[in-house]
């Protein structure tokens, strides 16, 4: 069943909890997903987007986690870097992942999301083990503050992630589902993987993508309803989940965000 629809905090690039602000309620929005990051290193105060939040009657749909050391310059680089795959980061990703479960805490969040970083397709692959574990680790970690924890799609199939997940056997755990990453990362068709992954959906990004045309390389994402997402098809079947879930609209790309973020919720409230 859908909720509310709100828009991701970095895909409006604030510079201040009262920029963010604005720009969110410029879009009529009500309702944000927040990156974690900028509060737990200090860019902002806790307190202060509170304030602004509450003043504005704007709510938190999530938070947003990233790992350290990710890059997504090609491919390649984020496989090798991506999520809580790199053992020289470790250490800190899990130390930064109490801080922003302290973080969540206080802002009264209960879901927060992040990629898990590539995880390999064989069950007895060494790697696979090493991360299930690490993320069993986490999902502890902020399942003691009542947080859940939504690992977002794309970076592996839906098959793959389903097995770790039925491995991990963690009840605050589950899926951010984003159908453009699934095109980005030339992993499946986003409305067969959401029919597997469906028990396990706490969230959904809105965002659209295209294929890419040369093996090895990025799709490019575009502007909603531009892409290839059958939305239709798609948010028929987010409808029919058995749970609430909310959407969250989320623009990484391109130079008329705003607009493009309004288009979005036009096509989501008209599908």
């Amino acid at each position: 069943m859908i909720g509310r629809v709100g828009v991701c905090s970095w895909s409006l690039k604030p510079e201040s909890p009262a920029d963010l602000v604005r720009k969110v309620q410029e879009l009529g929005l009500t309702q944000v997903q927040i990156a974690l990051g900028p509060l737990r290193d200090g860019r902002w105060k806790t307190a202060e987007l509170r304030g602004a939040t509450d003043k504005a009657k704007l709510s938190f749909a999530s938070g947003m986690m990233a790992m350290q050391g990710e890059d997504y310059s090609t491919l390649e680089s984020i496989k090798a870097t991506g999520g809580v795959r790199v053992d020289k980061h470790w250490k800190k990703n899990l130390e930064n992942a109490r801080a922003e479960a302290a973080l969540a805490r206080e802002l009264g969040l209960t879901l927060v999301t992040f990629h898990a970083g590539f995880l390999p397709e064989s069950r007895s692959d060494p790697e696979r083990v090493k991360m299930v574990e690490r993320l069993r680790l986490i999902a502890d970690v902020f399942g003691e503050s009542g947080i859940k924890l939504g690992f977002e799609t794309g970076q592996e199939s839906a098959e793959t992630l389903l097995e770790v997940l039925e491995r991990i056997e963690k009840r605050n755990v589950g899926v951010n589902f984003d159908p453009a990453n699934m095109i980005l990362y030339g992993k499946g068709d986003p409305v067969a993987a959401l029919k597997r992954l469906t028990r396990f959906v706490l969230q959904v990004h809105i965002k659209d993508a295209r294929t890419s045309t040369k093996k090895g390389r990025w799709g490019t994402e575009v502007a909603v309803g531009t892409g290839e997402v059958d939305w239709k098809s798609f948010l028929a079947l987010v409808r029919k989940l058995p749970q609430t879930v909310d959407l969250v609209i989320e623009r990484e790309a391109g130079e008329e965000r705003t607009a493009d973020i309004r288009k979005a919720r036009e096509l989501v409230e008209r599908s």
